[in-house]
């Protein structure tokens, strides 16, 4: 018995990769492509989401705005049309949760920065104090790269609406504060036909990991 299977030793090895290229093929063909859910707005925490809005089921989108960025160029849902991008919430003199997010955005960024498919967009929450000035100047002092990043102010209404009713992204103060709100860590992903296509804490390394495995899965959904 031994010498039969030394005599017959490569074929057996080979047989073996075969075997095992085959299975490993076949498992790959069977195993389903992952896929990004859509979120709809009744699948969102409540507190996040305009009462509006709460219980929509289907067909969200983000709502057309317009809002001026930190070189006081205009920018339009035009500017993301066929496009991947990465929205958050923030404000300028945010000391708690704010550093920790554009930190982890500008590692988005350096990722992303020779790719055509994937840009960013931050809403400020207090736009009477982010003018375009303060804004251009945080910009500069962050490094963001403008072709790739809007840092953008506008109507409060507007961002508030944005914020609530689109990006399903912060809370509001609960005070009576018309327009107002409290920013959250969260990073939205949107998809080329402005559908939420994930959600993640924009102060977890980890968080952000997945985000830009995410990309990758969105990317890969396009192009099959």
């Amino acid at each position: 018995m031994l010498n039969f299977f030394k005599r017959y030793r490569i074929f057996f090895i080979v047989f073996s990769i075969l075997s095992a290229v085959i299975l490993y093929s076949i498992y790959s063909l069977l195993k389903p492509e992952k896929k990004l859910q859509v979120y709809q707005p009744d699948m969102v925490n409540a507190e996040l989401v305009d009462t509006t809005v709460q219980y929509v089921r289907k067909y969200h989108k983000i709502a057309d705005f317009k809002l001026v960025n930190q070189n006081g160029d205009t920018i339009t849902q035009d500017f993301y049309k066929d496009k991947i991008y990465v929205a958050d919430f923030f404000f300028t003199t945010c000391l708690t949760i704010c550093p920790i997010m554009t930190d982890h955005m500008l590692k988005i960024q350096k990722k992303i920065k020779d790719d055509p498919e994937v840009f960013l967009l931050s809403h400020t929450v207090f736009p009477k104090t982010d003018s375009v000035s303060v804004l251009k100047k945080y910009a500069e002092e962050k490094g963001v790269i403008d072709e790739k990043w809007n840092l953008v102010t506008g109507d409060k209404k507007q961002i508030y609406n944005l914020a609530r009713k689109s990006y399903l992204a912060t809370k509001s103060t609960g005070d009576g504060g018309k327009y107002d709100m409290v920013h959250t860590e969260n990073f939205v992903l949107i998809d080329k036909n402005q559908q939420i296509r994930g959600f993640y804490d924009g102060t977890d390394p980890e968080a952000i990991e997945n985000l830009m495995a995410d990309i990758k899965v969105l990317k890969q959904e396009y192009k099959d």
